[in-house]
């Protein structure tokens, strides 16, 4: 044991699975005293020139005195972490604080079997979190010239780096707060290794079904016959015990004795049995898991305490896990072919890409995909969504080359920060459907283990809104837009160009199109139509080859009726010209035909675009078009669509870097002010307090003062200087003039004692005695902004129009940090109620650049400062002059461990 430093408490929330850039898991974690053997083994597995550039000098092995000070800590001025896989120690990094100072040295330790894999960038990342949690602004570190890939990580960190040359050695400083740039960083790396992990699991170039029975009915024999069927294009291994053929394959009584390496192991034995298989399978090289067995977290607190289990167990082995409670996994690549599901019938190729939590719901989304048409690159059931979430699968998609569009069926969060940055991201490249139900967020499904959240209603829309996606409540909506994006290319505009083939039909699209938010520009078609008797599916064909070649359309809708010829036109050969006439098209055609009755005519078969052909590019369109029931739902499609490409086309803005924004102050304040809190009680700061936390941000508040009498009150306007405002200190009367809870422009003495004998006898029904006196402010609109951290959104910001717009009407918005200028912009203009700060009616507009610059202010506090648990300015005053804040309250709170926190780690860590 050192002699040192005292050794404090093990801290576990430092903790971390981490993905490695080559898409492998490992265990981070802080270094203890039972690391020592594994840090001499690995030392004695380390070149020559490794631990040369390592301790300047060549060291044949470390002593007793090296491996006690390496592995005794005191985690705080003294910080180690070591990355671990099966066991065995891949990495170490540390940093070692200078005396009292702000400033650590920073040092690291990677093996040479794991050098290459992105270990340094992640402890880097991690001490850096560490340092900061302590109070380390700054990062020192020494490196020898040579040393080019220790140099490249300080280089590549994403943070400030300098570099001087002195004494032989390039020292490298660099301060270690977090910047925009350093994000940047972070997630890119961050979303490289995770769409590379799931990439493993869903293209495999080998495949073994542990449980593959003779029973037929049994999943792991369904799952089998289904991947043979499929034609995937690797081996294919059956494992089982009891077994010595099944389906034509030799059956190996484990995966050892397959004698050959197998990427993707899917699970189909009793839970009991499942834990047994995780070693093994990472002896044979496995990438991860398809757990297709249930009985975990949807069984119960044991269930749940085995899931925890399992997959720790199979991280730290370097492997993923798809589930537990998987509806399987689809892949259409023709290089690959992989249906390891239950249901038959691998998917057809197209360019949607498919996630989906429970199992029943997967099946479910697959189904109508088949049934409609369209054409999958890649499925995934994540089941219980304990490894593998949303949040990968997008990650994957969005690096996909196959996959042009995403749909994603969400039945809770587990990191919705991770979900926002990462969805508004693959959405400037990839239309992403969301289906959530309304309480997603608020209540968690079985067998899922996540947060709830507690933000205000809407909050959950508002952090869906900024991101992009087109967000539904129905797996049959989320369907409907699939079936455009597969086939069709995007809307240009809003200008429709119908095809009709009578008046009234043309009408009711027509008032489809204007509440979709469309502009019908001409409709083709019309001419010489008869009221009850449509023309033959050759003339409707013609009219859309019109309607496609129209020089103002963005997007064809065709509404016609095939009539009186139903009986003489053939279903695919109709569905066949309609594609052919459409082939190249540059804008999208959407299809619905009336008052179709044959049932040859069935709307999966008129509708179905055919298959994305084998030699085609990756990420092709499906040939065809797809058809709707009805002209309300295509042109619903057509209209979200539209609003898309339109949310697309707006500039993302710049992150939100104020200069003057004092960091180090504050977090010392608000951790100070959290100390005096029990538990997790929310501690009120002063006055004082909240004047100091907000200039540390650039924000100031109007001064005011609180009295008991009026002489109190006159000696505090003389202070202030007349004329002042009178107001309730009760927040929900204070801005209320209707309600006599606040009075203005009291001019002197005389009149500042009557208002105050007058209000205390107009409020004496709402039990409220407690005034104050206020400097007055220019006129203007009453605005409100509060911020708080919620249990799962984290930071929450939201701005609304004071009165009956909030109080009545809920009309808030609420946006999710970090955010950019634009995203600022848009917010204040969001509310319904925001009309009134551009002008009118002789008013005159507010200065909504000084509105944008507060609310951007609050959110990069709020997402700099966990502990600030509730923020609320109530109201602030917005005028042509500027915004004046009048009222401010600030609570804090000891600080929970937000979702996504600074440093890369797969959720549950």
């Amino acid at each position: 044991m050192g002699d040192t430093e005292p050794v404090r408490d093990y801290p576990s929330h430092w903790e971390a699975d981490v993905v490695l850039r080559d898409g492998a898991t490992a265990r981070l974690r802080p270094i203890t005293p039972e690391d020592a053997d594994e840090l001499k083994r690995m030392h004695a597995g380390q070149s020559e020139t490794s631990i040369y550039l390592r301790y300047f000098t060549y060291k044949s092995e470390l002593s007793a005195k090296d491996l006690d000070r390496f592995t005794h800590v005191d985690h705080k001025d003294r910080v180690a972490f070591v990355i671990t896989r099966g066991g065995r120690l891949l990495g170490v990094g540390r940093y070692d604080r200078y005396g009292d100072s702000d400033a650590a040295e920073v040092a690291f330790n990677i093996s040479d079997a794991a050098q290459g894999r992105g270990l340094g960038s992640i402890l880097m990342e991690h001490l850096a979190v560490a340092a900061r949690e302590h109070g380390i602004r700054r990062f020192t570190a020494e490196v020898l010239p040579e040393n080019r890939k220790m140099l490249s990580v300080f280089q590549e960190s994403g943070f400030e780096v300098t570099r001087r040359f002195e004494d032989g050695v390039v020292a490298v400083e660099f301060p270690i707060d977090p910047t925009a740039r350093w994000r940047a960083v972070v997630e890119s790396r961050e979303h490289r290794a995770e769409a590379r992990s799931v990439a493993e699991l869903v293209a495999p170039e080998s495949v073994a079904v542990v449980g593959a029975s003779r029973d037929p009915q049994a999943v792991g024999s369904m799952v089998l016959r289904h991947i043979l069927e499929g034609g995937f294009t690797g081996p294919v291994h059956a494992v089982n015990r009891a077994a010595g053929e099944v389906q034509g394959l030799t059956a190996h009584a484990s995966l050892a004795e397959i004698g050959e390496e197998v990427e993707l192991v899917v699970v189909a034995v009793p839970v009991d049995q499942v834990e047994a298989l995780v070693p093994e399978a990472a002896a044979a090289g496995a990438a991860g898991l398809l757990v297709l067995t249930s009985g975990y977290a949807d069984a119960g607190a044991e269930g749940l305490e085995a899931q925890r289990r399992l997959v720790s167990l199979a991280r730290a082995h370097g492997m993923r896990v798809i589930g537990p409670a998987s509806a399987g996994l689809v892949r259409t690549d023709p290089a690959v072919r992989l249906n390891a599901s239950p249901y038959p019938g691998l998917a057809q190729r197209g360019p949607v890409g498919l996630f989906s939590q429970s199992g029943a719901v997967g099946a479910m989304v697959s189904a109508g995909a088949k049934r409609r048409g369209v054409g999958v690159s890649t499925s995934i059931s994540a089941g219980n969504r304990a490894d593998v979430s949303g949040n990968d699968a997008m990650q994957f998609f969005e690096a996909d080359p196959h996959t042009a569009a995403v749909g994603v069926y969400l039945e809770s969060f587990g990191n919705p920060r991770k979900f926002t940055r990462i969805t508004r991201r693959l959405s400037r490249t990839k239309p992403v459907v969301v289906v959530r139900s309304d309480v997603t967020g608020r209540f968690l499904p079985p067998g899922h283990e996540t947060r709830t959240t507690q933000a205000p209603e809407g909050a959950v829309d508002s952090m869906l809104d900024q991101t992009g996606v087109l967000e539904v409540h129905t797996h049959e909506a989320m369907l409907d837009l699939l079936m455009a994006v597969a086939s069709q290319p995007l809307p240009t505009g809003r200008r429709v160009v119908l095809v009709a083939d009578s008046l009234a039909v043309d009408r009711l699209a027509r008032d489809a199109a204007a509440e979709a938010g469309l502009d019908v520009v001409a409709t083709v078609g019309l001419a010489g139509s008869e009221q009850g008797v449509a023309p033959p599916a050759e003339t409707l064909v013609a009219s859309v080859r019109e309607a496609v070649a129209h020089e103002q359309a963005d997007a064809v809708v065709v509404v016609g009726r095939l009539g009186l010829h139903q009986e003489d036109d053939d279903p695919e050969t109709v569905a066949r010209a309609l594609a052919e006439a459409t082939a190249g098209a540059r804008m999208p055609v959407l299809v619905c035909l009336t008052d179709v009755v044959s049932p040859r005519y069935a709307g999966a078969t008129l509708g179905a675009s055919g298959p994305v052909a084998d030699d085609a590019e990756p990420g092709s369109l499906q040939p065809g078009v797809p058809f709707y029931p009805s002209p309300q739902q295509a042109m619903s499609v057509l209209g979200a669509l539209a609003d898309y490409v339109r949310w697309r086309g707006e500039d993302a803005g710049e992150p939100l870097e104020p200069a003057d924004v004092r960091l180090h102050a504050a977090e010392d304040l608000v951790e100070a002010a959290a100390a005096r809190a029990e538990g997790t009680e929310l501690v009120r700061l002063s006055p004082a307090e909240t004047e100091e936390l907000l200039g540390h941000y650039g924000i100031a508040v109007l001064p005011s003062a609180r009295f008991e009498t009026a002489d109190e009150a006159v000696a505090a306007a003389e202070r202030l200087g007349f004329p002042v405002a009178v107001k309730a200190v009760d927040p929900h009367l204070r801005h209320r003039l209707d309600l006599g809870g606040v009075r203005l422009n009291v001019v002197d003495a005389d009149s500042l004692r009557r208002n105050v004998e007058q209000m205390r006898r107009v409020l004496a029904p709402f039990g409220v005695t407690e005034l104050e006196v206020q400097a007055m402010a220019p006129a203007g609109q009453a605005c409100m902004v509060t911020a708080l951290e919620d249990p799962l959104l984290g930071p929450v910001v939201s701005f609304g129009i004071a009165g009956d717009a909030t109080d009545l009407l809920g009309d808030w918005v609420h946006r999710v940090p970090p955010l950019t200028d634009r995203d600022v912009a848009r917010m204040v203009r969001a509310p319904r109620a925001a009309a009134k700060l551009e002008g009118g009616g002789g008013v005159p507009a507010v200065d909504l650049a000084a509105l944008e610059d507060l609310v951007g202010r609050v959110s990069v506090l709020k997402d700099d400062l966990p502990q600030v648990a509730r923020l609320r300015f109530s109201p602030v005053l917005a005028s042509p002059e500027g915004v004046t804040v009048l009222q401010a309250e600030v609570d804090v709170a000891n600080a929970a461990g937000r979702t996504d926190s600074a440093r890369r780690a797969l959720r549950g860590s």
